[in-house]
């Protein structure tokens, strides 16, 4: 329980308060004169509080630190998990701006309300109650910023999760994955469904030559599309976007606060490395918010997180179990109580280059107003384990290294891969954060952006991640991105005449050719590749009944053409990062590409049966993850 006598403090007081915290600390035996003078010196080169600095460092533990400032502000110290919580009051207010002005009202006694705060109490915390409450004495309180987030998760809680999981809905229905099918598409689908069978009853032979038209000229078109955006990507593969002299010459004080998302589940097992890989980043930890994002049911993952001993600049949110149970979903929840400038998303098992972060702050500052968020590549640690991963690693690299870097140089829409984007925070809340209806939301929002008006680039860093060894594992993955991919190309469909007013033909197009021909591609091969063997191995005439020989030659030359330039960007993504020993593995793109078709099919039926299904990649397979020992660090 708290205090009752309290007392005003003017601005000056504050002042004198801060400059005497670390005396204050060192005289009740909270913090040694060396690691003040350390933690002074990392003061003068970041610019960043002292509070923070001494937390981020690991000398003085959160609630200590606060209790002291609260003696110094000359308010008392509240513990938000021990008082009780006056709910109806804090309903009044609304949860994401008690997050960002870092606050929360306890209880209100007539005229007089209690806020609890992380900040010296000032004009501007009255002035934000009373827009509220109306004239209210406020008697200010102290706490940490770790208790106003729980109790914003814990009398918020369903807000938090109606906000995550609909938000998006809400506010715009149209970008949302919720509904699959809006009713000119259902109608279009099942006009296309009658017209073929009708044809196959009528014309067969007319039919099935259009269809082989259809098929093999879109097939062509994405392949010849995919194979020139890498031929522009490779012209600027020697091009260093950002230099490393740029990221030397980048001053600690200059850099904002960054957000780093990371949503877990299930991942008990490899969340000790991640927790390791964190802390190798090259940026400023007092300017370091690292949200864990960890779902309600998932007691194993967060003892594993807590056994890690992470440093304080590591926060546990704890997701609201609810449907849909997925990702963005998670992301949704972490955004809320984001307080960065800037934002990325790292999986459980990536390894992100030390200076990601300072090369994605460059990037922005050195970009159009309208750089909404930058991509940075991903690749595998485990690229030669075996087949699977060497085939995955050739196809990340063609991916990310070329076509991606394409398409920024040719200003085209990016679809967002994974992890490793890198947001304007503003912006990202402008769009409405991630779909969570979307199994593939950063394809979505990478798109969404550009209909919105916005670019989203490409930066010179890598992300190393664990490729899967198991081809089921693998399948259920890829069937999930497939998925996604439908979703995305229907959701933006939906208005196609607004989305090439917004977003512009070219934009439109290659959105169209690259996020849906990829699964149109994927469902065409087995089907396609079959009739055309068949007829090839054993040139029967059985097939005249409904080609001519002219049709099936055309598919051929399509095989030949289409798996020759795919092997050939195979190749050539091996050399980019100098892993010459996979480009002889590049032939076997073909057989890869049966995975993806196998995949494709499964993909469908998910999207008929459960749209919204998120299906788990087990992480943490790997050899290579699982012989590193994991360094134990004293909190």
């Amino acid at each position: 329980m708290f205090v009752r006598s309290l007392r005003k403090v003017d601005e000056p007081q504050y002042v004198r308060a801060r400059e005497r915290l670390g005396e204050a600390l060192v005289a009740r035996g909270l913090l040694s004169q060396e690691q003040l003078e350390r933690a002074l010196e990392y003061q003068r080169r970041t610019g960043d509080r002292l509070g923070r600095i001494l937390i981020a460092l690991g000398y003085v533990r959160r609630q200590q630190l606060y209790q002291v400032l609260a003696e110094l502000w000359g308010h008392p110290f509240v513990d938000l998990l021990r008082e009780p919580l006056d709910v109806q009051l804090a309903r009044r207010f609304d949860p994401e701006a008690l997050v960002q002005r870092r606050c929360f009202p306890v209880r209100r006694q007539g005229n007089e309300v209690w806020i609890a705060t992380a900040e010296p109490p000032s004009g501007e915390l009255e002035e934000f109650v009373r827009v509220t409450l109306g004239s209210v004495q406020v008697r200010p309180l102290v706490t940490t910023e770790w208790d106003i987030d729980h109790a914003v998760r814990r009398v918020f809680r369903d807000v938090v999760l109606d906000r995550a999981s609909l938000g998006l809905y809400f506010r715009n229905p149209d970008e949302s994955a919720r509904r699959v099918l809006v009713p000119w598409q259902k109608v279009l689908l099942w006009c296309c469904i009658t017209a073929l069978v009708i044809g196959l009853v009528v014309a067969p032979r007319l039919t099935m030559i259009t269809l082989s038209a259809v098929v093999n000229g879109v097939m062509f078109i994405y392949v010849a599309f995919r194979f020139v955006v890498a031929m522009v990507g490779a012209q600027h593969e020697h091009v260093q976007a950002i230099r490393d002299e740029e990221v030397r010459a980048l001053q600690d004080d200059e850099l904002p606060m960054y957000t780093v998302l990371v949503p877990v589940y299930r991942e008990a097992n490899v969340v000790g490395h991640l927790i390791e890989n964190l802390r190798r980043l090259d940026y400023p930890q007092s300017k370091l918010e690292v949200l864990l994002l960890i779902e309600e049911d998932d007691e194993e993952t967060l003892q594993a997180a807590k056994a890690a001993r992470p440093p304080e600049t590591v926060t546990f949110i704890i997701v609201p179990n609810g449907i849909p149970k997925t990702k963005p979903k998670a992301c949704n929840v972490g955004l809320l109580f984001a307080r960065g400038d800037y934002l990325t998303i790292y999986d459980a098992e990536d390894r992100p280059d030390p200076d990601q972060l300072k090369k994605a702050v460059i990037a922005f500052r050195k970009g159009p107003p309208e750089l909404v968020c930058v991509q940075a590549a991903l690749n595998y640690y485990n690229a030669t384990e075996n087949l699977l991963t060497r085939m995955f690693t050739l196809e990340y690299s063609d991916w990310f290294d070329y076509v991606l870097t394409g398409l920024d140089r040719l200003h085209l829409p990016i679809p967002l891969g994974g992890t490793s984007n890198h947001f304007r925070v503003d912006r990202l809340r402008e769009l409405g954060g991630w779909d969570p209806f979307n199994v593939t939301e950063d394809a979505d929002l990478g798109i969404r952006a550009a209909a919105h008006g916005y670019r989203v680039g490409v930066i010179n860093s890598t992300t190393w991640e664990e490729a899967n060894t198991r081809v089921g594992n693998w399948i259920r993955q890829r069937s999930r991105w497939i998925k996604g991919y439908l979703q995305t190309v229907l959701v933006h469909t939906r208005h196609p005449v607004r989305l090439v007013r917004t977003a512009g033909l070219r934009n439109t197009l290659c959105f169209v050719l690259l996020v849906g021909g990829a699964p149109f591609a994927f469902l065409s091969l087995i089907p396609l590749w079959s009739l055309t063997l068949v007829w090839l191995v054993t040139r029967t005439h059985a097939f005249d009944v409904l080609f001519p020989p002219i049709v099936l030659y055309i598919s051929l030359f399509n095989l030949l053409t289409g798996n020759g330039l795919m092997i050939y960007l195979g190749m050539m993504a091996g050399f980019k990062r100098r892993r010459y020993e996979l480009i002889p593995f590049a032939l076997l793109n073909p057989c890869y590409w049966i995975l993806h078709s196998i995949a494709a099919y499964k993909a469908v039926w998910q999207l008929i049966t459960k749209p919204f299904y998120w299906e788990k990649t087990h992480h943490g397979l790997s050899r290579y993850l699982q012989s590193e020992p994991i360094t134990q660090h004293s909190s």
